[in-house]
């Protein structure tokens, strides 16, 4: 059903508020004009939400929105524990060739170390005169009225006699271990495969 045309249907237009005239109860300097110091000092305006962007109907309560709560503080941070990281590993197989060249290096070492202290020991015995009272003691059991002849160890056992046994010694140490070694990671690999070999838990520091 349409309206007569010239007439209007005020039930569809909006109260418009006239904000010429005081509200009720306003004092009478409610239009004085205000300097900017006291403007300065004036609370804000609140700010009203929840009626689009239509006007205000008279005597209408409006929300106004609350200011936002303060943030509260951010729970402090526990310290990160470090776990230890660990490996479990299995040493499944050993190559003999690495074996046998880590042994004879190894071997050669000893070998050397060997001899050098030998040398050293036999020097110290040498210096500190034990020799001359072995030969002492013996020339003194063994002598006779008939047989005057000096009766000494250094004629039996002396430096290069020595030095010789002892790399003579060094040589063989150094073929046993190399084979020792290499005889050994074949038969860690024949046990490897049946019972699975040795097993290793490596942790990080």
């Amino acid at each position: 059903m349409t309206d007569a045309p010239g007439k209007t249907d005020t039930a569809h237009v909006d109260a418009v508020p006239d904000f010429s005239q005081a509200p009720a109860g306003a004092p009478a300097d409610y239009f004085r004009p205000t300097d900017d110091a006291t403007i300065a000092h004036l609370p804000p305006v609140p700010v009203i939400t929840g009626y689009g962007n239509g006007p205000v109907p008279a005597g209408a309560q409006v929300p106004v929105a609350a200011a936002p709560a303060a943030a509260a503080p951010a729970p402090a941070r526990k310290p990160a524990v470090r776990r230890t990281r660990k490996a479990r590993l299995r040493l499944s197989r050993i190559d003999p060739w690495s074996v046998m060249k880590t042994s004879f290096l190894f071997s050669v070492a000893f070998g050397i170390m060997f001899w050098v202290a030998t040398y050293v020991v036999w020097s110290v015995i040498g210096a500190s005169g034990l020799f001359d009272a072995l030969d002492t003691f013996i020339q003194s059991i063994l002598s006779s009225p008939n047989d005057t002849t000096p009766v000494r160890i250094e004629d039996f056992v002396n430096t290069n006699k020595v030095l010789g046994v002892a790399a003579l010694i060094a040589v063989i140490n150094v073929v046993i271990l190399t084979a020792l070694g290499t005889v050994t990671s074949f038969l860690y690999n024949l046990s490897a495969n049946i019972l699975g070999g040795l097993e290793l838990t490596l942790a990080e520091d």
